[in-house]
């Protein structure tokens, strides 16, 4: 099984901007509102898989896309990846 990461946002404009990049690039995503115990100034994020993380940081850094950061849920919470 794949562990799903959170893609949080601080603007509607840069989730959108991600979402669209991510599916041109064909990375299988969902969109979908940013958990509560994410505090971002967006109410979307980008849920994917783990094993897409490398590419997703490529485009992320690529493109110059502004995220919050990439979350994973744990025991405790969401954490960040730091990317």
């Amino acid at each position: 099984m794949h562990e799903m990461l959170v893609m949080a946002f601080d603007s509607t404009q840069q989730a959108l901007r991600a979402e669209m990049l991510l599916e041109f690039a064909e990375v299988d995503i969902d969109l979908f509102p940013t958990p509560k115990e994410i505090t971002a100034g967006c109410a979307l994020s980008i849920q994917f898989a783990e094993s897409s993380l490398s590419l997703v940081k490529e485009i992320i850094k690529n493109e110059s896309v502004e995220i919050r950061g990439i979350f994973i849920l744990t025991d405790t919470g969401y954490d960040n990846i730091t990317i």
